[in-house]
């Protein structure tokens, strides 16, 4: 149905070429970005920063240009849907500002757009700093944040359409450990454990997609390939005996792809995000579709079979444990 909600990669496009002229301070191209009625809204984090009509347009260069330059930007997350002529995008980057070379700031921003004259435009922009939930609310929320959400979403792949085995990692209690480290040492740690998840995967020649918060998301043509890679990572954990000690938990499922441009898209992924909510600490766990897929393979061993329910899917799944002799 054409009023369907979905991904839009050309929001996500037209959203990063918005915060690229934000960067290099392109005036002119900043407007061009923004309605040009007065529905026209921009909101940020401090009080009074709410903002409303042409006014905006007009001074948004200026606006930008009171931000201290910026020495790095990484893009946390990014997201970005259509219905008809709305859409919107939902991303978070990491900043250094040359002010304060040695401070990261985390900025959550959400855009969103609405077709004009056949060109998206921004009716709305609301940024904001994150505040951890225990400042706010005394408590603190454990779940797989991003790597359930992020599975909704299409992701690039250099493999063509068709079977692919699809492995999230997700760290346990990092929020904590971040929290009480501060970013300058928990920065190093977590930039450390990306790195040598992308090794492990590389070497078995997997595809490392993204990395999502605490967590991150890769692709293999051959599942076992992604099994060997996901038992690589573990041990190597189980090994590094430096502090703090890192808990990690991997899900793997195994199915088709679809490709829509230069996009993926598939219950694969979904399913794969559910699988790691499931899997404990230390673990690896599997569908009973990537256990059919290796077959007998002396390198590799598995626990009996488990029955489980899975958020959002429907019926009793059977999942396996990946075990392994330390």
């Amino acid at each position: 149905m054409a009023d369907m909600i979905k991904p839009s990669p050309e929001l996500l496009a037209v959203s990063r070429r918005w915060y690229k002229a934000i960067v290099v301070r392109k005036h002119s191209e900043l407007e061009n970005f923004l309605s040009s009625t007065e529905h026209l809204r921009f909101v940020g984090s401090a009080e009074g920063e709410s903002w409303s009509g042409q006014s905006v347009r007009r001074a948004i260069g200026a606006h930008f240009d009171e931000v201290p330059a910026v020495i790095e930007k990484e893009e946390l997350e990014a997201e970005a849907f259509e219905q008809g002529e709305t859409g919107w995008s939902c991303f978070s980057h990491m900043f250094r500002f040359a002010n304060r070379p040695d401070v990261t700031v985390v900025f959550r921003t959400t855009l969103i757009f609405s077709l004009e004259n056949g060109s998206w435009k921004i009716v709305q922009r609301h940024a904001s700093v994150p505040t951890p939930n225990m400042e706010i609310t005394g408590h603190e929320h454990n779940a797989i944040r991003n790597l359930v959400d992020a599975a909704q979403q299409g992701f690039s792949l250099t493999q063509s359409e068709g079977l692919a085995s699809v492995m999230f990692t997700d760290l346990v209690g990092s929020s904590t450990l971040a929290s009480a480290l501060g970013d300058q040492v928990w920065t190093p740690i977590i930039t450390a454990h990306f790195a040598m998840i992308r090794r492990h995967v590389e070497a078995y020649d997997g595809q490392f997609v993204k990395s999502l918060g605490d967590g991150t998301m890769s692709s293999f043509s051959s599942a076992r390939s992604a099994l060997a890679a996901a038992r690589d990572i573990q041990t190597s954990l189980d090994a590094d005996t430096s502090e703090p000690r890192l808990g990690l938990r991997i899900g793997l499922h195994t199915g088709d792809v679809v490709q829509s441009d230069d996009d993926f898209f598939g219950t694969v992924v979904n399913t794969a995000a559910r699988i790691t909510a499931a899997a404990g600490p230390g673990e690896v766990c599997i569908s009973n579709v990537t256990r059919m897929m290796v077959g007998t393979d002396e390198s590799l061993s598995f626990s009996e079979a488990i029955t489980v329910h899975l958020k959002g899917i429907t019926g009793e799944q059977t999942l396996y444990r990946l075990t392994w002799k330390p």
